[in-house]
């Protein structure tokens, strides 16, 4: 069976799986080099794909000529499955339970990793199963694919331990998937791979940083002297050992370029790898990155990968394209979101899993730390304390309200919670920062318990020549948005992000116009949360719908920023007519209330952020979906883990699954008709699919198949829906037409 195919067009099978295991096990040596990883990952290339020799399966992909032949789960049948054979002979050949361990990644390696008890364990006792590995044996495969090469598993060696082996097995599951992705994409793609090369390293980052801060005309004021103080403390901490670093800066500190600067100092000092910068909105997200692609664009247009939505298929729709364009962040610079990055970390999808291990070596840069999803608070911070611990990362926690999740101050000691080991301030002294940094003052409402309507809102608001309002969710935006004079600017994550920048570009440029007295037009602005966060903007005036404390501050940053105003800035708190969503936003809400009722001095003093968290992190179940205990092993003899309902139960957006929706927006219509055409006659690609994000826009998947039925969408791949040329889709001010609610679940506040 020397000439048995992995895949159609000639691809030899035993050169396959010689060269994912080879693949493998180099990706894994970057994580377990005490432990024999190399071996565990090589062996999963190895036999992953031994059912492929079944005598059955060569037939049906020497009948079918097709790219998809090999996916499980399509057309074809019991002769056409070929993971559970190796996954099987992994269980025989190494002692127990330790082929076990194989048995999860081999078997799970098309659909995803399985629970041990009531899926992989019934799965592999079936009689099917049983059947394709003698099959498989039968057909003779080479000696040499079926040796062990004498491995001894031991499994004192696991990093972290029974609490680290979850994880443990979702990293070496990544080294699989990836490797055999690569070497599928290899041999489909020969001479025009999909996987690009040319990225500039970290230390020709670190080069092109120096120079464009160096080349910074910076203006003579005491905002700029504290931001260059930031930096230089940046520069000096990044030559610390690797761990957990908090970066606590006023809005407005410069922490954007400041954390940069520490991540490829850090990363140079202390070899590493890659930096991911993850941020919270996925609607503000290519604002961050256009920040990076600025500093770097002496390097060229490819300096980093900006990943936000993600064009997922469900696995009976998968193709071989879709399988292979998926991210696997391949460069020294990802700019991510929290739910690409936590919601991979438990995954059990072979899409979402690809890009593990490429987190090993990293330095993670977790802006706006205390927007990490608290109901899942726990177990992100386990696997960020195993991350630390046991695979080389460091973690920056960066934002100007710190949570201070490295002590036990807001958890219950009763309910035996963890939070992270030895975090280390990089900023000398954060309290006369603060003080120093001190811009505007803040007026909260005279009773919490009265709203505003929002026709007096939108009175005050007009009567204003410069202000923008920051409101809770999309149809409270669009709603005040209705109420406002004609020309009144709106931001909101229906609008795409091609497009948001634009609108932002347009405010930039306006306040600046009015600064330098060139402009005497009113600026007037209304948005949902997004612009809390990575978006560089300054106005006189604020105005706050109730929300979070820490959402507040956020707010309070837009406003007299860079410390022009003779006076302070001007931030108004109002009680909107709507209630917060139901969940964090109302919880955040009430927090904030019970902190500042009665307060008399500044809202915003640090110490008062100790108390809200306490309140807040109070309110919420830390671990609400015990994910936790399902990623914990039930049964040391079988080492019995919950993978895929942990992986079901990680969900930061706790509603439907999202749908990516590419966008016709106006202003980019050539560009996106043209990757639309490549898309057509090429088949998804990583890096098409990169360039798709700034024309997406997300809404619930129950919304884009009714529309995708209603003829308002196509769905050109599986998990990609498209807008067709419909010109009352997509509004030029508001974004994809909100028909109905629908559009705006409380999840999607953004």
């Amino acid at each position: 069976m020397s000439e048995a195919l992995a895949h159609s067009g000639g691809h030899l099978l035993v050169s396959h799986l010689e060269k994912v295991a080879e693949m493998a096990a180099e990706f894994s040596k970057a994580f377990d080099a005490a432990a024999p990883a190399a071996r565990w990952a090589y062996l999963a290339g190895l036999w992953h794909d031994l059912g492929k020799y079944r005598p059955g399966f060569q037939r049906y992909m020497a009948q079918a000529d097709n790219p998809d032949a090999h996916i499980e789960g399509k057309v074809g049948g019991r002769e056409k499955t070929h993971s559970a054979a190796g996954a099987l002979w992994a269980m025989q050949q190494l002692p127990k339970p330790y082929g076990n361990i194989l048995a999860y990644l081999i078997a799970g390696h098309h659909a995803g990793l399985d629970d041990w008890d009531g899926g992989l364990k019934e799965r592999l006792m079936s009689e099917d199963a049983l059947l394709e590995l003698k099959e498989a044996l039968e057909a003779k495969p080479p000696a040499a694919v079926l040796s062990h090469g004498g491995f001894v598993p031991d499994g004192k060696l696991i990093p972290g331990g029974a609490p680290g082996f979850s994880l443990w097995v979702r990293m070496l599951f990544s080294c699989l998937v990836d490797a055999d992705f690569l070497d599928t994409e290899a041999h489909f793609d020969a001479g025009k791979p999909a996987r690009r090369e040319g990225f500039p390293t970290l230390e020709q980052m670190r080069v092109a940083f120096d120079a464009h801060m160096a080349a910074l005309p910076v203006a003579d004021s005491p905002v700029n002297t504290l931001r260059a103080d930031i930096l230089r403390q940046c520069r000096t901490k990044a030559s610390l050992p690797a761990g957990f670093f908090s970066l606590t800066v006023p809005t407005g500190g410069g922490k954007t370029l400041s954390s940069l600067a520490f991540a490829l100092e850090h990363a140079n000092a202390q070899d590493k790898r890659r930096i991911i910068y993850a941020i919270p909105y996925t609607s503000i997200i290519e604002q961050t990155a256009d920040v990076f692609r600025n500093v770097f664009k002496v390097l060229g247009d490819e300096v980093l990968i900006e990943h936000h939505s993600q064009a997922d298929a469900a696995s009976k729709d998968e193709t071989m394209r879709s399988r292979l364009a998926c991210e696997n962040w391949d460069a020294p610079l990802v700019v991510t979101t929290n739910v690409q990055l936590f919601e991979s970390l438990f995954a059990s999808k072979t899409s979402r899993c690809r890009k593990l291990h490429n987190l090993v070596d990293s330095v993670i840069v977790l802006d706006e730390a205390q927007q990490l999803p608290p109901e899942f608070l726990q177990p992100i911070l386990d696997v960020l304390n195993l991350l630390v611990a046991h695979y080389g990362v460091t973690v920056v926690l960066c934002t100007a309200t710190q949570p201070a999740l490295n002590s036990t101050t807001y958890f219950d000691p009763h309910k035996n919670l963890r939070g992270l080991e030895n975090v280390c301030e990089i900023i000398d002294n954060p309290d006369a920062l603060f003080d120093a940094l001190k811009r505007v003052d803040v007026a909260l409402p005279p009773d919490w318990t009265m709203p505003t309507p929002w026709a007096d809102i939108a009175k005050q608001l007009s009567g204003e020549d410069c202000v923008l309002a920051i409101v809770n969710t999309r149809k409270a935006a669009r709603e005040l948005q209705r109420l406002m004079p004609a020309d009144t600017l709106h931001l909101s994550a229906l609008m795409c992000g091609a497009h948001r920048k634009d609108v932002i570009t347009q405010i930039k440029e306006r306040l600046k116009a009015k600064h330098e007295r060139r402009d005497q037009r009113p600026l007037r602005v209304v948005s949902t949360q997004l612009v809390e966060a990575g978006v560089d903007i300054d106005f006189p005036v604020v105005y706050r719908a109730l929300a979070g404390l820490d959402s507040i501050a956020q707010a309070a940053g837009r406003c007299n920023r860079e410390g022009r105003m003779n006076g302070t800035g001007r931030v108004v708190v109002f009680v909107p007519p709507e209630r917060p969503p139901l969940g964090n936003l109302r919880k955040g809400a009430a927090a904030c209330i019970s902190t500042l009722h009665g307060q008399a001095h500044d809202p915003l003093a640090r110490t008062l952020f100790d108390r809200y968290f306490k309140e807040f992190y109070n309110s919420v179940d830390l671990d609400a979906k015990r994910v936790v205990n399902k990623l914990t092993i039930k049964d040391g003899k079988t080492l019995s883990v919950q993978f895929r309902t942990a992986a079901e139960a990680f969900r930061l957006i706790d509603d439907d699954d999202s749908a990516t929706v590419v966008v016709r927006y106006a202003e980019h219509g050539d560009e996106v008709d043209k990757l639309l055409g490549i898309l057509a006659a090429e088949g998804p690609q990583r890096w098409l699919m990169r360039k798709f994000q700034r024309y997406t826009v997300s809404i619930h998947k129950r919304v884009a198949d009714k529309m995708l039925a209603q003829g308002s969408l196509t769905l050109p791949m599986p998990g990609l829906y498209v807008q067709v040329n419909a010109e009352n889709l997509y509004d030029p001010m508001l974004g994809l037409n909100p028909i109905d609610d629908v559009f705006n679940p409380g999840g999607f506040a953004i």
